[in-house]
């Protein structure tokens, strides 16, 4: 069953807008990036996200947000934990994110 990971940031106020835009760049090429290590495929079956338009005023500050999608849990612990691009790539925002906060769930699963 379908794994989602939702990934909320709130880059630091200092960081120019272009370098936001660059990082959420590197965040969605993830998909492409990300290659099974047996298969040498792509992985992750979908990735998509976008700068937070929400009019609730609930955001707690983040302002960034994006969905990937595992087809199942080894897929993803090999993403969180061994994937060199997703590794790369985390390494890369360290000193820009400000905050993170990650939740993923299995639809319908309560």
């Amino acid at each position: 069953m379908s794994i989602y990971h939702i990934v909320c940031f709130k880059f630091k106020d200092l960081i120019p807008p272009e370098e936001a835009k660059a990082a959420c760049g590197r965040m969605l090429a993830l998909s492409t990036n990300c290659l099974h290590p047996t298969t040498q495929k792509n992985y992750v079956k979908m990735l998509g996200g976008g700068k937070d338009n929400s009019p609730e005023g609930l955001q707690n500050g983040l302002t960034h947000a994006f969905i990937a999608v595992f087809e199942n849990e080894e897929d993803r612990k090999y993403y969180l934990e061994a994937d060199p691009a997703h590794l790369e790539f985390v390494a890369s925002i360290k000193d820009i994110v400000d905050k993170a906060q990650i939740i993923d769930f299995t639809p319908d699963v309560f």
